[in-house]
């Protein structure tokens, strides 16, 4: 399973319930995880509504939902002055923009693509050059 093999495991929210939440932790790296809007209140009682992450010196932000599309890269920008990216879900629609050095990215879903055409996933190669995002096609 590629997951098993990353350092790290990050998910950006929607899990429904403790149970998938659990069976993601138990795959094997480490889990840093948010909550979604879908998320039974056990789950949403465990996670945050962010987590940040160092990646190669990097700074990562995790949140679900980051909002409209219209001026969304400046608003996750100014919402997390820290942050060289940010890592989101919500509407499980893959999507990678940059401005500036920054990044936010959403790796699409998995297991429930909704509107998007596929199910996808996304993996962070952290480099001392730089944080690189790679969407990766599960049909």
């Amino acid at each position: 399973m590629r997951i098993a093999g990353c350092d790290v495991v990050i998910h950006a929210g929607d899990f429904s319930d403790a149970a998938a939440l659990d069976e993601v932790g138990a795959i094997g790296p480490p889990l840093v995880a948010v909550y979604g809007n879908v998320d039974s209140g056990e789950v949403q009682r465990r996670l945050g509504e962010e987590a940040m992450l160092e990646a190669a010196g990097w700074q990562v932000c995790v949140v679900h939902d980051a909002g409209p599309a219209k001026g969304r890269i400046g608003r996750m920008k100014r919402r997390f002055p820290e942050a060289d990216a940010v890592i989101f879900g919500h509407s499980h629609m893959p999507l990678h923009e940059e401005e500036d050095g920054f990044q936010i990215f959403n790796p699409g879903s998995p297991t429930q693509r909704r509107r998007a055409p596929k199910h996808t996933m996304g993996l962070l190669h952290a480099r001392e050059n730089g944080l690189h995002f790679e969407l990766i096609d599960l049909d």
